[in-house]
């Protein structure tokens, strides 16, 4: 059991082929969010920036899973919660490991 939350999901949807989640794991996705305080200069600048993240966030999703910027957008509007297989149906990894032997990874070199 594990979860991949907020900037996780990104990382989930890295290399494809690679992308694993365990079968009773959740993945979250959900728009960037900040608390502000200061200056209303340096509230603008932390709103833009907060922007400028979302943009990114939405285009890396889009890239890795197939899906639209638009559908990304929608779906982190608020909190989307996935179980692994709705994970792997998204796009967000490419499979759902059930058992140790269940997996196609490969070792990587140097990791015991």
């Amino acid at each position: 059991m594990g979860q991949a939350a907020s900037a996780a999901a990104v990382l989930a949807a890295g290399t494809p082929g690679k992308r694993f989640a365990l079968a009773h794991s959740r993945i979250l996705i959900h728009q960037p969010s900040a608390q502000g305080e200061g200056q209303s200069s340096d509230l603008e600048i932390q709103a833009r920036e907060i922007l400028r993240i979302r943009a990114l966030q939405e285009t890396l999703l889009a890239r890795h899973t197939g899906r639209s910027e638009t559908e990304i957008r929608r779906d982190t509007e608020r909190d989307k919660i996935f179980s692994a297989a709705e994970a792997r149906d998204y796009g967000l990894i490419d499979d759902v490991i059930t058992s140790r032997k269940s997996t196609t990874a490969r070792p990587v070199a140097g990791v015991a």
